[in-house]
């Protein structure tokens, strides 16, 4: 990430100090260190994961599978900050609300609070199957995880389900 803006906090001489020590006993510079306790790295990972959805390539399970694999992993603690930080400006619809669905399942699966931009991710116009299998259809219909039907996708399996 290209760094092209500066912030200037006002801290007493103490906290200076202070967060010199820290960044020193942690091996980083104060910038780094600073940087890394107000914006985790969880969250960088989080957003590399699923920027790929912004290029059009047909490779889109297998990015949702990686994004699907951390949110499993992701400790609730470090998913809350994660999430709140994603930025799905730019990502067509379909994948915008998969995401969405996503973080929203794995809030729900950790017992947290989704975040509330979620809620400005409008829901597609038009269902979308996972499968193009008419015979499918009603299988997936009822079986899809709730915040995947609230944005009009229809899946078979949920995170942790996945195979």
């Amino acid at each position: 990430m290209v760094k092209t803006e500066q912030l200037q906090l006002r801290v007493s001489a103490q906290q200076k100090q202070a967060i010199k020590r820290q960044a020193r006993l942690a091996g980083q510079d104060v910038s780094r260190w600073v940087l890394g306790r107000l914006l985790p790295l969880e969250a960088d990972e989080l957003q590399r994961l699923i920027d790929p959805l912004r290029q059009p390539d047909g490779r889109r399970s297998m990015v949702y599978a990686s994004i699907h694999d951390y949110l499993a992993v992701l400790p609730a603690r470090a998913l809350g900050p994660a999430a709140e930080r994603l930025d799905l400006h730019g990502l067509a619809p379909l994948e915008a609300n998969y995401v969405a669905a996503m973080i929203e399942q794995a809030c729900a699966n950790k017992f947290i609070r989704p975040p509330e931009w979620l809620r400005g991710v409008r829901p597609l116009a038009k269902p979308w199957f996972a499968s193009e299998l008419k015979s499918l259809r009603l299988h997936l219909l009822t079986s899809s995880p709730p915040p995947f039907r609230r944005r009009n996708l229809f899946i078979d399996s949920t995170l942790g389900d996945r195979v």
